[in-house]
């Protein structure tokens, strides 16, 4: 069993995922070809699971540099885990495959490694990410999620996609689609914001008992982009008690967040632009926290979300007003 199978977990459609992932998405401020670079970096530090969406507007970039790593014989495309997402503003049955056909014309491949539903709720179809009405509101609607699901299993049957799996959902939208009529496959991951100030530990126990991955984004905690983002939130790396068991091992305190999810069966993401970050946030395999270390960070838990999707309260799939 080579390095990247032994830290793998098995998905629920026999699928390997990557334990450790690299996270692509950049605010506006950071150049686009900067996330390329960023990403051949982390393809030579280690990472093979690449985590990308459409929304994010640089898959062109993401794309070119895996292609580049391919053709420099660093890796195989087989070796590489890459995961999209489909944009709100496709959903409807009939635009969803052309939602991830588009992402695969940008990154210039045959198939994605895994396409999740980005959010659950719907947006005006169209080219605008956002549209939004004359008085500047975002333009929602209600889709049947179900129907987005059979149209995602579509996707996996026609071999665009290996798996398939959903994002920013709670306990009570992901059963919506295990307890539908003629469901096909189950999702095998759900991707939320998970750290220690919001460990998420309900909705791990409840996915985990349908077999199906957590991923966390955001690990560490946010980019603090405004547009998303209350700047007034606490710095998760700042946090004394993760600084205190980090000094412990002679480690960061972003290492520590990242080995605290990887201890408790999480997949968990790390996203920098820098080469020395990057190469620090891969380095979380050769050391272990104790009963005590993850005790403690436990209880840093103060269900603080930095991601809320605020102008979407109100929609009947808006995932934060449940307890998980």
């Amino acid at each position: 069993m080579d390095f990247n199978q032994s830290h793998s977990v098995k998905l629920n459609d026999g699928h390997f995922m990557p334990v450790l992932g690299f996270g692509t998405y950049a605010s506006d401020d950071v150049p686009k070809s900067k996330v390329g670079e960023a990403t051949k970096i982390a393809i030579d530090v280690g990472f093979r699971h690449i985590d990308a969406a459409y929304f994010y507007q640089n898959e062109e970039e993401v794309g070119k540099a895996i292609r580049e790593k391919i053709a420099d014989g660093t890796v195989k495309r087989e070796d590489i885990f890459y995961t999209t997402k489909l944009w709100t503003t496709f959903f409807r049955p009939e635009l969803v495959q052309q939602g991830l056909e588009r992402s695969l014309k940008k990154l210039q491949l045959d198939y994605v490694d895994l396409f999740i539903i980005h959010v659950p709720f719907a947006m005006k179809p169209g080219e605008e990410l956002l549209p939004k009405d004359a008085n500047g509101q975002i333009i929602l609607e209600t889709v049947d999620i179900c129907d987005i699901w059979e149209a995602m299993e579509k996707c996996k049957d026609a071999g665009l996609t290996k798996s398939i799996g959903v994002s920013n959902f709670n306990h009570k939208l992901l059963e919506l689609i295990l307890n539908k009529q003629g469901l096909k496959y189950k999702p095998v991951c759900n991707q939320v914001e998970c750290h220690p100030y919001l460990n998420q530990s309900k909705l791990l126990e409840f996915c985990k008992s349908k077999d199906i991955v957590l991923v966390a984004y955001s690990a560490l905690g946010t980019s603090r982009d405004p547009n998303w983002i209350d700047v007034n939130i606490p710095h998760l790396l700042e946090d004394p008690i993760l600084k205190t068991i980090a000094k412990k091992h002679n480690r960061s305190p972003g290492q520590v967040a990242l080995r605290y999810q990887l201890q408790r069966g999480v997949v968990v993401l790390a996203k920098s632009f820098s080469e020395k970050r990057i190469k620090e946030n891969f380095q979380v395999f050769d050391f272990e926290l104790t009963q005590e270390d993850m005790k403690a960070i436990e209880e840093l838990n103060k269900n603080l979300r930095y991601i809320r999707l605020e102008f979407a309260d109100g929609h009947p799939y808006y995932p934060f007003s449940e307890e998980y």
